[in-house]
Order: C-alpha cells, then sequence, then structure tokens
C-alpha cells in the first residue's frame, strides 16, 4: 500500500478531482482507473487507514457513507443495480492508505469478484 494519502490531498483540494458529491464527512469522486462504467469512490473526511481500523463511534459515519451510495447510485442511473466495494489492506486490493468504498455499476457484475 501506498504511504502517502492521496485522498486527503483530494479533500483538502491539493490534488484535483472529479467529485460528484460532498458534505460536511464525506466526499466522493469519479475513480480515475474505472473498473465499470460507473465507478465512483466515496470517502469520509475523517482519516481511517482500513476498515480494521474502523471504531465504534464511526458507526454513524459508515451508516452515512451507506445513505449516500444509495443516493449517488439513483443520481447516477443505477436503478438495475450496483456493487458496493470495500477493501481491506494490500492483500485485498486497498492501495490508498484511506478508508473507501467503490460504487461500481453500468454493467453485470460476475461472481465471485476476485
Amino acid at each position: 500500500m501506498m504511504t502517502d494519502n492521496l485522498f486527503l490531498k483530494i479533500i483538502n483540494k491539493q490534488i484535483p478531482a472529479k467529485i460528484v458529491y460532498e458534505d460536511d464527512l464525506c466526499l466522493a469522486f469519479h475513480d480515475i482507473g474505472p473498473k465499470a462504467p460507473v465507478h465512483v469512490l466515496i470517502i469520509p473526511k475523517k482519516e481511517i487507514p482500513t476498515h480494521a481500523d474502523i471504531a465504534e463511534d464511526d458507526k454513524l459515519l459508515l451508516g452515512h457513507l451507506h445513505v449516500v451510495a444509495a443516493k449517488l447510485a439513483t443520481q447516477l442511473g443505477l436503478s438495475d443495480g450496483y456493487r458496493l466495494v470495500i477493501n481491506c489492506n494490500e492483500r485485498a486490493g486497498q492501495t490508498v492508505p484511506h478508508l473507501h468504498m467503490h460504487l461500481l455499476g453500468g454493467r453485470d457484475m460476475t461472481w465471485p469478484p476476485g
């Protein structure tokens, strides 16, 4: 996993991103290497390195990320289905040390995913 937290730089507007949603708790933007016609990353503004690092007091934040994902799915025309993915640590495919959710849609998804 890279040591530089690119997502904090996007949150702080130090790196440009194609932002589709932002509020006081999170930010969502199009992935620069999309794996589906719609591929949006939803990130909390709170720095949480991995899913394994979430704490009891993050419950409301995590629920908020899911509510935002559902709203974005509707906004982005994914009424026929979508996939949410959270990778935890390098072996699972996490490359940026900041918790994030992938919203993927616009094509048929296969199972198992990878």
